[in-house]
């Protein structure tokens, strides 16, 4: 045959292409998880270190106050009245200028609260001194903070428990 008369066409044919197609599909679905649990984890580490320095704070306010260096009032424990206190900070009573002292620069959001438009501080669950540890509730002061999410960690712990 003249080749000429009939030129050799170049290409992909479809079984190749559905080929492709396949090894790509498979591929996808073994990322697809992997990123899945990436993200988990990155907003796993970010809520134990926000949960860790708003406890920190909590504990140095409380430890403020039984130093004499916050205000005492009748009936209270010691403990903020809001976490936005913490950062809008309270009168040192020990400085002579009354300078104030801050707990946090800024409230951190809880990574699993999907609701954008609320401040750091409105993000969290907030356990009053008076609740217990299995039934926490807000009440006149901040004991702790919680996570609001109803999911479930990779160690198998839901998020409010940690």
């Amino acid at each position: 045959m003249n080749t000429a008369v009939f030129p050799r066409r170049r290409g992909f044919t479809l079984i190749e292409l559905l080929v492709t197609l396949a090894i790509m599909g498979l591929l996808g679905a073994l990322v697809i998880p992997t990123a899945q649990v990436t993200i988990q984890r990155r907003n796993e580490a970010e809520l134990r270190a926000s949960l860790h320095l708003i406890r920190k704070a909590l504990d140095d306010y409380k430890q403020a106050y039984d130093d004499g260096r916050v205000a005492k009032t009748v009936g209270s424990n010691g403990y903020p009245k809001s976490l936005d206190q913490l950062v809008e900070g309270v009168p040192d009573l020990r400085s002579p200028k009354r300078a104030k002292i801050y707990f946090l620069r800024r409230v951190p959001r809880d990574p699993f609260n999907s609701d954008s438009e609320l401040p750091g501080a409105q993000t969290w669950g907030k356990r009053s001194y008076a609740s217990e540890a299995e039934d926490p509730r807000e009440g006149e002061d901040v004991y702790d903070v919680y996570s609001l999410s109803e999911k479930v960690g990779l160690n198998g712990i839901p998020y409010r428990k940690w």
